[in-house]
């Protein structure tokens, strides 16, 4: 059983600045070095300096970016940057893109909310990815230091009545309490539900929901540590963005692989790695990606790119019940026939992830690349089953397009 509780979030006040997005981030994981210094020098109450500390040379276990994470964060609370809205509430937070792959305008509904940490085997939460013990390590030290949660873990459920979605849209009538644009165009609006009888709604509604973790896997992990290490009651909440799987704004993009430097690997053999294992053609890009977001039955579709080459080899292969393209790839491409092993996989040595099939495309044509592996998407009911399932995914298994703004909302700790 979901639970699901309001909460008064910490926000910007008006005395951080008349513009929100010189204040909120990007999440954690996606700020390169050069956004933290762009970051830095929007604001000095840019939520970077929390989030994502930048280290000094004279740093020590008294003064380093945690401690300054801190320090900033309650300093901002003093000085009125931040504050408590009065009642608790649940945040409606919608975010307007355009799919970059097929040009569509969308908007994408959240609820922002509290939601209880629970254990995987609880079959309550479910994860689709595995994770790594060195952001859960960065992330808890952040926790531990601040005792607050800045970024929202993505969470998907199941609902065809969209129940919940209809109290957004009732809230959305209103005016935002929150309205900004971000780097990528996308523009991102919150609201308040203070209603009890609307709480209670929502409430119940998510009450026999099943969560799966879209975003947000390392995050969840450390607040699952931290709860086990604090016995309290706010130390078993963190901040979710509640999406319904069933929403049309929902999407999902391709993450393409790009291969460098892999030993022995020139055109012939990419060719011939593709070619035994199904139907290969040659298409000009224009259709291949016309294409790429449409499933063939029963086929699964994979483009290679090559140095010079114009046009794209296209993999038609035979989709057996549960195979997933990004494990196809993988295993009977990559390992069986290119030699590149799970280990190399994990370290990223040979490949790079890509988000854009034009990207892609061009650092393989202009010889940046030995080749461009392109894939359709990931498709939301592939997520769902794998992971209510007990599996996971391979890396970079999916896309959720767009990112929660960090900072929208705040979930500080009590004590």
């Amino acid at each position: 059983m979901a639970n699901i509780v309001p909460f008064p979030a910490y926000r910007y006040t008006p005395a951080a600045g008349p513009l929100l997005s010189d204040l909120v981030t990007q999440p954690y994981d996606k700020i390169s070095p050069s956004m933290r210094e762009d970051y830095l020098k929007r604001s000095p109450y840019n939520l970077v300096r929390v989030i994502l500390g930048k280290p000094e040379d004279t740093d020590n276990e008294t003064n380093n970016v945690y401690t300054r994470a801190a320090s900033y964060f309650e300093e901002w609370i003093r000085n009125g940057i931040l504050a408590r809205d009065a009642e608790p509430g649940f945040y409606p937070y919608f975010q307007t893109f355009v799919d970059p792959d097929t040009g569509e305008t969308l908007t994408r509904k959240g609820l922002i909310a509290l939601g209880e940490v629970v254990d995987y085997g609880a079959g309550i939460v479910h994860r689709h990815e595995q994770t790594l013990s060195g952001p859960k390590k960065d992330r808890l030290a952040v926790l531990r230091h601040t005792k607050a949660h800045f970024g929202q873990i993505f969470m998907l459920y199941e609902d065809s009545t969209a129940q919940v979605d209809r109290i957004l849209d009732h809230a959305a009538a209103q005016a935002p309490v929150g309205d900004v644009q971000d780097e990528y165009g996308v523009v991102h609006r919150l609201w308040r539900i203070a209603e009890p009888d609307l709480i209670d709604q929502v409430r119940r509604a998510m009450a026999d929901k099943k969560l799966i973790i879209a975003d947000g896997h390392h995050r969840y992990e450390t607040a699952l540590q931290y709860r086990d290490e604090n016995n309290r009651p706010d130390a078993r909440f963190v901040m979710m963005t509640l999406v319904n799987m069933c929403s049309p704004g929902l999407r999902i993009l391709s993450t393409h692989r790009v291969l460098r430097d892999v030993p022995g690997l020139d055109r012939a053999k990419i060719v011939a790695g593709v070619s035994g294992l199904g139907e290969l053609s040659l298409e000009h890009p224009r259709d291949f990606k016309r294409s790429l977001g449409k499933r063939e039955d029963g086929k699964i579709v994979l483009g290679v790119a090559l140095p010079g080459e114009e046009k794209i080899h296209v993999l038609r292969a035979t989709r057996n019940p549960g195979d997933l393209d990004v494990r196809f790839l993988h295993q009977k491409v990559f390992a069986e026939r290119y030699g590149i092993t799970d280990e190399a996989v994990r370290e990223q040595s040979f490949i790079e992830y890509v988000r854009g099939v034009d990207t892609a495309i061009d650092a393989a044509y202009w010889g940046r690349a030995q080749a461009a592996f392109l894939l359709q998407p990931t498709q939301i009911e592939e997520v769902s089953a794998v992971s209510l399932g007990g599996g996971v995914m391979p890396q970079k298994s999916t896309d959720f397009y767009p990112k929660l703004l960090t900072g929208m909302t705040i979930y500080k700790l009590e004590r």
